[in-house]
């Protein structure tokens, strides 16, 4: 059973695979550098790795090469501070000082894209090495990013959360989940709230549901103030403060648009990844590419849905990480590994499912609606402008969260019997992204990225 924490991690951006990941993966293996220098002080001078597959094709623009930089300076994604990245990698770059005395990396030298190479497990590989004065290699660990932040090193059992045989009412399907739902009475936030007990108390649990939520708005907010271009060359414009001073005006105005709610669904959306793009603090939901739909749908319930409440935008929540914790572990939610299907089609059945949930849909209805929204962003790849997650990535996330939303009302309008599964729909997006070609998958080698000038 995969934890709403897991789901949902506090990072920078631009990326979960290519950004969050590799951060993770760099400051575990410094922890690993700094036990093994505690033992043997002076023994390892020097780190390198090397990155392959996509994170190769596209790391530059992802800032995979500054998250490294970051992780081996021990910084975290959950607590590193966005506006002093920069001054972070200079330092090192002019430098080559780690933090750990006597251990040296320079980005320049001793971080190598391999373009050619594919490691076995996962499109998104990595391998650390620890040297000595002679350059003789004492310690390498081969790992992967698979996506929304989970890090798998090489030859270890995948173990995304909470131990199956340890929770109340485990799950491997959405048949499973909801015949759970059926013998208990439960809700799908009920289900989900029940097995987090396992590692939490019910406060704690509500604890860090106000976190993930408050960071969620947080960004947002943020991306409504900021304006200017995003950075990376391609000279995009952030469009979310224009547009929110449009809506706001648009208030006053006798004759509104029946439309105008999807542009506010919409704006949400941009502000989160606007501020992704430029590599500020979000939320993975469940991956940073895809992060602007799940809160977006979380603020239009706060601010369009009577009735709203805290408890009700908890259980948005784990009703959400339900759905997105069957769709890691029975296909993928790695653009890398099965194409945006992975990212913004996963993150709109999460969206949808929470909230149906909170509108008053049965477990059936909330499947209903995670499906619908999974089965219309079937086949949609990864092909990001310029190895940005700009182009066409921010406005996907507008689109896709308003699919949610109309997904979940089409599934309110039903009795939650429906014709497609989720299980099958799941299931035909990791068979289509197994067949989808890798040029198609987050590696700006086919699609808009090579239709696209990227200048």
């Amino acid at each position: 059973m995969i934890s709403v924490f897991d789901l949902f991690k506090i990072g920078i951006g631009p990326s979960s695979s290519h950004t969050i990941g590799p951060m993770v993966a760099a400051r575990r293996f410094r922890e690993r550098v700094a036990s093994r220098a505690g033992a043997t002080p002076g023994e390892v001078v020097r780190v390198t790795a090397e990155i392959f597959g996509s994170l190769a094709w596209t790391g530059r623009g992802h800032g995979t090469d500054v998250a490294i930089a970051l992780g081996l300076l021990g910084h975290d994604p959950a607590t590193v501070d966005p506006d002093r990245v920069e001054g972070y990698t200079r330092t090192l770059a002019e430098t080559g000082e780690t933090g750990l005395p006597g251990v040296a990396f320079a980005p320049d030298r001793d971080l190598v894209f391999n373009f050619k190479e594919l490691l076995p497990r996962h499109t998104n590989g990595m391998r650390f090495r620890a040297h000595d004065r002679d350059g003789a290699i004492l310690d390498e660990v081969v790992c992967y990013s698979v996506g929304g932040g989970f890090v798998e090193n090489e030859g270890e059992a995948t173990n995304a959360g909470i131990e199956a045989a340890a929770v109340p009412y485990p799950f491997a399907s959405g048949a499973e989940l909801l015949a759970i739902c059926a013998a208990t009475g439960l809700t799908v936030a009920q289900v989900q709230r029940a097995n987090e007990r396992t590692l939490r108390s019910d406060a704690a649990v509500d604890a860090g549901l106000d976190a993930i939520r408050d960071a969620m708005l947080a960004c947002i907010a943020r991306g409504l103030r900021m304006e200017g271009v995003l950075p990376g060359g391609l000279k995009v414009r952030r469009r979310a403060r224009r547009l929110h001073e449009t809506l706001e005006a648009s208030r006053l105005s006798n004759s509104r648009p029946a439309h105008e709610i999807m542009d506010w669904i919409g704006l949400y959306a941009l502000a989160v990844n606007e501020e992704n793009a430029s590599g500020g603090r979000v939320v993975t939901a469940p991956t940073n590419g895809a992060a602007g739909i799940v809160p977006a749908v979380l603020r239009y319930g706060i601010d369009f849905c009577p009735g709203w409440s805290e408890e009700r935008g908890r259980d948005y929540l784990l009703a959400a990480a339900a759905i997105g914790g069957l769709i890691k572990s029975r296909a993928s939610i790695s653009g890398a590994e099965v194409g945006c299907q992975g990212e913004v089609g996963s993150a709109a059945a999460m969206a949808a499912a929470g909230l149906a949930t909170v509108l008053g849909g049965c477990p059936r209805q909330v499947a209903n609606a995670a499906e619908i929204a999974m089965e219309h962003h079937l086949g949609m790849t990864c092909d990001p402008v310029g190895g940005l997650v700009q182009v066409p990535c921010i406005e996907r996330n507008a689109f896709g969260a308003n699919k949610a939303v109309a997904a979940a009302s089409l599934a309110l309008h039903g009795d939650g019997v429906h014709f497609v599964s989720l299980d099958q729909v799941i299931e035909t997006m990791r068979q289509t992204g197994h067949d989808m070609q890798e040029k198609y998958k987050e590696t700006s080698l086919g699609g808009l990225a090579v239709n696209v000038a990227a200048c």
